[in-house]
C-alpha cells in the first residue's frame, strides 16, 4: 500500500535521528530500521501545527479494530524507549506501531503478521498531542 501518509517535521527529524542511533549502536537485524526510512521518504511533511487532528502522529493514542475479529483496541504510538506492552503503548520500530504512523481516521492499515497479514481500521483518534496544542511532545 503506497497512498499518502502525514508526519510532523518535529516527529521526522527526531525519527531520522532514531535511525541514525540505532544502525549505529543497535545489533542485530536493520530491516525495520530500511522499512521506516522508505516511510519517511514517502512521507508528506507538515509542519505540527498544520497537521490535521484525524492523522496519527507519535505519541497519539488511537482505537484501532481488527477487521478479521472485530476485536478493538487502544493504543499509543510511542519511541521505542517509552515502550511498554502493559500500558499499550507500541513502538514505532514494532511493525504495527510503522504501520500506523501517518494514517488517518477511518483508512484501513495492513501489516504482515506471522501467518499472513492483519488487516485493521483506525476507528478514532483519541489523542492527538498536536490537536492538544504541544507541538513539543
Amino acid at each position: 500500500m503506497s497512498r499518502a501518509i502525514f508526519i510532523t517535521r518535529t516527529d521526522q527529524e527526531r525519527l531520522e535521528k532514531l535511525i541514525q542511533t540505532e544502525e549505529e549502536f543497535a545489533p542485530g537485524n536493520k530491516t525495520h530500521l530500511e522499512e521506516l526510512k522508505s516511510e519517511l521518504k514517502r512521507a508528506v511533511i507538515i509542519e505540527p501545527q498544520d497537521i490535521p487532528s484525524d492523522v496519527i502522529t507519535m505519541r497519539s493514542q488511537v482505537l484501532l479494530k481488527d477487521l478479521s475479529s472485530g476485536e478493538e483496541m487502544i493504543c499509543t504510538l510511542v519511541y521505542p524507549d517509552e515502550a511498554d506492552m502493559l500500558e499499550r503503548k507500541i513502538s514505532v520500530l514494532a511493525p504495527i506501531g510503522m504501520a500506523i504512523l501517518g494514517y488517518r481516521e477511518s483508512d484501513k492499515v495492513e501489516w504482515e503478521i506471522p501467518g499472513g497479514i492483519a488487516l485493521l481500521t483506525v476507528e478514532k483518534i483519541l489523542f492527538q498531542p498536536e490537536a492538544s496544542g504541544n507541538f513539543d511532545l
